[in-house]
């Protein structure tokens, strides 16, 4: 009897309900992601290939890295690609949000459409629908030739191949907008009603009063919209597979192409462990840029 008062009391506890229902998290943490960030961190220092064994190497693939001419491509081809499609996708996410949050009857259902795309993601269906869109006989060429432009070789030319994987990911804005649309709502009307007295137009209220008020949620979509336009793959991977001349050869694709494709899994291991620092320091950078520009 004693025993089962005991056993009761424990049950009853706050502290071990709390890790009862946090325990699928906390093993999926465990299992899915730490101990498979290790077991690539061991492996980062080895020579491991998938069906053989891991010799300890040092610093040999980091050093390797540096030896990589592909390597320099896949990055400087992922930092164009952030740069160009971050900050395009956080200005049409904010400029729909705003349109959206104005006093228009079916704003529900327009709302609800233009966040459809977001909830398909960038799956491979859509962008095999991408990638016909933009080719030699695609609607995107056919819209050209009808006003008189020729047709452009999208994927052939390493001038233009980024353009559809930009747009590509502008297009899935619904998540930003979502965000930058119940950010709009929580100003208050009456700041842009002083405004209006003052004699302020609906472009000095925009940049003095919904800008800074909104610079929070900028600074939260800034972050992650970064972090998903590094870990960028199905894009390259489904239409340009890399190319054309590495031009769209993505980081996340060269790290694939290395430990599925060669099965060099401790040289892409090395790689991911790089990627994980560079992002840190851009997310660091955005992070100590914004005291100069987030209003608290």
């Amino acid at each position: 009897m004693k025993s089962n008062s005991r056993l009761k009391n424990f049950m009853n506890n706050e502290n071990v309900v709390g890790y009862v229902f946090s325990s699928p998290f906390i093993i999926g943490f465990l299992m899915v992601t730490f101990i498979p960030m290790m077991v690539s961190f061991y492996y980062s220092f080895t020579d491991f290939k998938l069906g053989g064994e891991a010799n300890i190497t040092g610093f040999a693939n980091y050093i390797r890295l540096f030896e990589d001419e592909r390597f320099f491509n896949s990055v400087k081809a992922t930092f164009i690609y952030v740069g160009l499609s971050v900050p395009l996708k956080l200005a049409f996410a904010l400029f729909v949000a705003y349109l959206l949050t104005r006093k228009i009857r079916g704003v529900t259902l327009y709302r609800s459409l233009y966040y459809v795309p977001s909830l398909i993601g960038g799956s491979i269906a859509v962008a095999l629908v991408w990638k016909e869109l933009f080719s030699k006989t695609g609607l995107v060429n056919v819209l050209l030739n009808s006003v008189g432009m020729e047709s452009l070789s999208w994927f052939g030319d390493k001038k233009l191949a980024m353009i559809p994987l930009v747009l590509m990911t502008v297009w899935q804005f619904g998540s930003s907008m979502i965000i930058f649309a119940a950010g709009l709502k929580e100003i208050p009307s009456s700041y842009y009603e002083a405004a209006t007295i003052d004699g302020a137009n609906k472009l000095q209220s925009f940049f003095k009063i919904t800008l800074p008020l909104l610079s929070p949620i900028i600074l939260y979509n800034l972050v992650m919209q970064t972090i998903s336009a590094f870990m960028s793959f199905t894009q390259a991977f489904v239409i340009t597979k890399g190319g054309p001349q590495d031009s769209t050869n993505f980081y996340a694709l060269y790290v694939y192409n290395h430990a599925f494709k060669y099965y060099d899994m401790g040289y892409a291991s090395a790689m991911s462990w790089v990627m994980l620092v560079v992002m840190s320091l851009v997310t660091l950078l955005i992070f100590k840029s914004s005291k100069k520009w987030v209003k608290v």
